[in-house]
């Protein structure tokens, strides 16, 4: 099959190539018709095994000894890449090779050899150091001690004198290199800065008890408050404030009580305990692609935040105007640029407490703060929000346009929501079987909630174009493809005067877009090739024609087949190969015959030919038609919907049995007598039975059924799951509607009981013809051996050799079919009404036949109230159509 499929897609690209539109699909058959029975061999492998020894053989004759290795060597390495094409390509080139022992040349192979790339010469920390200046700032590293404590003022004293002695005696190198952080403060302008610096950070280190030994507050300045409070929201080290961002309580603010001090203190402390979060998570290190990106954009957030605090210090230090230094202002200015920090920090904190969250839980959450955040009105934090968001979901969709554009699945991927099943299935069990979306044990899907809407359209345009390559189609999909992806940033999705549109509505508006973009190339072309080049509309037909009956000719013309045999007690009806037979003869005109085969359900083979033919139920529900489909239309038609087309070919075999039996001509020696009337009256009502449901499946369950069918699978914007779905439901709705579905089982074996009816009438007929025309016999041959005019004995005697003949002969050509069909005449029937007397049977079936009616009609319009299924007015107006046969 994968031969053909790959011949069959050769040929469309061929035809398609050569010939315009409307001529390609009369041409493509005959050309595949041609290439599938071509009589052109195969090129002789043995033979060019032959020729390239020869060659080689022949090089070192010549002397070319370097051109036959050389040869050898390539053939070597060749064959660990052989395939079923070797042979012919190898041929080729013998073929094109002109006195190779003569022109070839061995340098030519040179050209063959990629040339190396030269490798950059290693970068080491030798060249930083040289390049940044670090070989003469070899004290840049070491730390300036701004606290030497109270005790140590006089030390520090003269560690001063002493460096400024060493300036006036040190040499130029160790000007160079032995400079200290006090070299670097004094050098330029003395002492005094430096030991102006030492006083203003001395208050570090001041001690919390007075002279009497009591606990005191270390007064601090405003701008002292501020520097550490800035030095604190941008993460770093501070006296003020501890590990964890609270306040330390041995400081106070000059000249402001203690609770204003601890209120502003406390303010500054929340702030950086909400940033905390954040700075805490930048310092992890992240496996996951999608986590490292949130981290990335989490580092730049707060690289901006520390520019903030930058220039709020810039503004304090290098003075260009008159500035008021006030902490409330600071904080008020910090306020706008925190806010939107804060919803980020929220999201860190509350994935942080989630047990075992995903990788996209960060997608989930930014997705519904960006939201929220558009709704408060605060438009700085819903701007950083879903820059953000856009950011991390990029990485997001790579995986996501890998497999819209070439079906394939990252390794080792867990983010992903679409996994591939570890085992290769058959080609028809690609598209249901080999992919499926990972869910949770609660069976919620493994991916953002916002994606929901868009699962189906991305798993499906995957799996399509994991079936084209098998198809060898892949590449005809590039002609539907968008010529450009359409943008998924924020400036793109939300731009500026689109602040009151919902963000979810934006983005899944810019999001089904970009999956339409992707999804329309390969379920276009899919769904082109399934009609045009594997006839799914023709298959169906075929389907309709021997599983529904569409054409009543040629469904009468197979069933007429079998009943005859049944008939006839004759166990040719369990032979799978002349049921084969029968089936393809019948069935010839309309599909292709040799797709059709037949056979017998095992548990109906042990059944004899008597026991088959008693009842609808022991031999027609055993019979299976099965018709070879292409595995792309297999995709469409499951295995599972097929056996739904034989439930519904069962059925309605059943109720052709019941019509055919019912139908047969009443010959004249068979009419007259007592009980013909009654007989009339029971044929004639189940003759109208089994018409009204014939009726019922053909004009109100088939034909409206099989026109939505159609309707729906040759809808322009329906894909490939949308027909699997919608031929499904075709199944489902032919089931129901025809009462074979598991709600109304009773119902349908109250039917199937009064088709057997037709069965136990018909015997019983047959019965009282055959035992009324053995009796007129028997008459007839009293009369004449009574008359004076009597024949002789010998002319007397030959009608009954005569018959006994003609019994051995239905004997030997039915099997056993003389011997039963004699013995069931002779007992008067067949079962149940074997020995009883033909007008007893025939009330017996009439009572049958009513209690039978009136359960079918009552219990659909039983169903019909109780139900809401679609079919339910269909039972309804099956149950009026019956019940017009029932005698009030």
């Amino acid at each position: 099959m994968a031969h053909l499929a790959q011949l069959a897609a050769l040929t469309d690209e061929l035809v398609a190539a050569i010939l315009a539109i409307s001529e390609r699909i009369s041409y493509r058959d005959s050309v595949l018709r041609s290439l599938r029975s071509h009589t052109f061999t195969r090129t002789n492998q043995f033979e060019v095994e032959d020729r390239l020894n020869g060659l080689e053989e022949r090089f070192s004759v010549v002397g070319r000894d370097g051109l036959s290795e050389a040869l050898r060597t390539r053939r070597s390495a060749y064959e660990a890449h052989q395939n079923q094409f070797t042979p012919e390509v190898l041929h080729f080139l013998l073929e094109l090779a002109d006195q190779p022992a003569q022109k070839s040349k061995l340098s030519d192979l040179d050209a063959l050899i990629e040339p190396e790339e030269d490798a950059p010469p290693p970068i080491t920390w030798r060249d930083f150091a040289r390049e940044d200046g670090w070989k003469e700032e070899r004290d840049i590293w070491r730390s300036i001690d701004y606290s030497p404590g109270s005790s140590d003022e006089e030390e520090v004293d003269r560690q001063s004198e002493a460096s400024v002695e060493s300036l006036t005696t040190s040499s130029s190198i160790d000007d160079q290199h032995r400079r200290t952080a006090q070299d670097l403060a004094t050098k330029s302008q003395g002492i005094e800065p430096l030991k102006q610096a030492q006083e203003d950070q001395a208050w570090r280190d001041a001690s919390a008890l007075d002279g009497d030994g009591r606990s005191r507050k270390i007064p601090i300045s405003t701008i002292q408050l501020l520097r550490e409070a800035l030095f604190m929201l941008a993460g770093l080290e501070t006296s003020l404030f501890d590990f964890e961002c609270n306040p330390i309580t041995r400081y106070q603010l000059r000249g402001v009580s203690w609770d204003s001090y601890k209120a502003l203190v406390t303010s500054f402390s929340e702030c950086g305990r909400k940033l905390a979060p954040l700075r805490v998570y930048v310092e992890n290190r992240e496996q996951s692609p999608l986590l490292q990106v949130f981290r990335a954009c989490l580092q730049k957030a707060l690289h901006h935040l520390d520019l903030e605090l930058s220039l709020i210090q810039t503004s304090l230090v290098a003075i260009k105007e008159d500035v008021v230094v006030s902490l409330i202002g600071v904080l008020g200015e910090l306020g706008p640029k925190l806010a939107p920090l804060y919803g980020l920090a929220d999201i860190v904190r509350q994935v942080q407490q989630e047990r075992n969250p995903h990788a996209f839980r960060y997608l989930e959450l930014l997705y519904d703060a960006a939201g929220i955040a558009q709704l408060q009105g605060s438009t700085a934090t819903y701007r950083l929000l879903g820059t953000i968001f856009f950011d991390c979901f990029q990485v997001y969709l790579k995986p996501i346009r890998l497999w819209m554009e070439e079906g394939k699945l990252l390794p080792g991927d867990r983010t992903f929501f679409i996994s591939e099943s570890p085992a290769k299935l058959p080609l028809s069990q690609i598209w249901k079987g080999q992919f499926n979306l990972l869910r949770s044990p609660e069976g919620k899907l493994h991916a953002p909630r916002f994606l929901d809407p868009s699962i189906h359209q991305i798993f499906e345009a995957g799996k399509s174009i994991v079936v084209l390559k098998h198809m060898k189609q892949h590449e005809s999909t590039k002609k539907y493809r968008a010529t450009a992806e359409p943008s998924m940033d924020f400036a793109t999705v939300c731009p500026d005067g689109f602040e009151f549109a919902p963000f979810s509505e934006l983005f899944g508006a810019a999001f089904q877009a970009w999956i339409q973009s992707k999804h329309h190339s390969a379920a276009a072309t899919l769904r082109e090739l399934l009609f045009s080049s594997y006839g799914l509309f023709e298959s169906l037909d075929a389907l309709q024609h021997i599983y529904l009956m569409s054409d009543g000719s040629m469904s009468n013309s197979f069933a007429s087949s079998v009943f005859r045999r049944l008939d006839a007690l004759n166990n040719s009806w369990q032979d799978r190969f002349t049921l084969t037979e029968v089936a393809q003869e019948a069935f010839s005109t309309c599909l292709d015959s040799y797709r059709l085969s037949a056979n017998i359900d095992p548990r109906g083979l042990g059944r004899s030919a008597l026991v088959a033919r008693s009842s609808v139920r022991h031999s027609l529900p055993f019979i299976r038609l099965n018709y070879r489909l292409s595995w792309p239309v297999q995709i469409v038609v499951p295995e599972e919907d097929i056996q739904g087309y034989q439930t519904l070919f069962t059925f309605q075999l059943q109720t052709q049995r019941a019509l055919s039996l019912l139908q047969y001509p009443i010959l004249p020696s068979q009419r007259g007598g007592a009980d013909m009337a009654r007989y009339y009256l029971l044929r004639s009502k189940l003759l109208w039975f089994s018409n009204t449901i014939k009726t019922y499946l053909t004009t109100l369950v088939l034909a409206p059924n099989t026109a939505r069918l159609r309707a729906d699978l040759g809808d322009a914007t329906a894909d490939v799951d949308d027909m699997v779905a919608a031929h499904a439901a075709f199944i489902a709705r032919l089931i129901s509607e025809s009462c074979q579905g598991p709600k109304l089982q009773p119902i349908r074996d109250a039917v199937l009981d009064v088709f057997d009816l037709a069965i136990r009438l018909e015997d019983a007929h047959r019965a009282d013809s055959t035992r009324r025309e053995e009796e007129a016999m028997e008459v007839s041959r009293l009369s004449v051996m009574s008359s004076p005019y009597k024949a002789s004995p010998a002319k007397v005697g030959r009608p009954a050799k005569r018959r006994r003949v003609d019994e051995d002969d239905d004997e030997d050509e039915d099997g056993e079919g003389g011997k039963a069909g004699g013995e069931m005449a002779r007992r008067g029937g067949w079962g149940d009404d074997a020995g009883k007397p033909y007008a007893t049977v025939l009330r017996e079936l009439r009572g049958d036949f009513e209690r039978h009616l009136r359960f079918v009609a009552g219990g659909l319009r039983g169903v019909a109230r109780a139900s809401r299924d679609e079919a339910a007015a269909k039972w309804d107006l099956l149950a009026e159509m019956l019940e017009v046969g029932i005698k009030e």
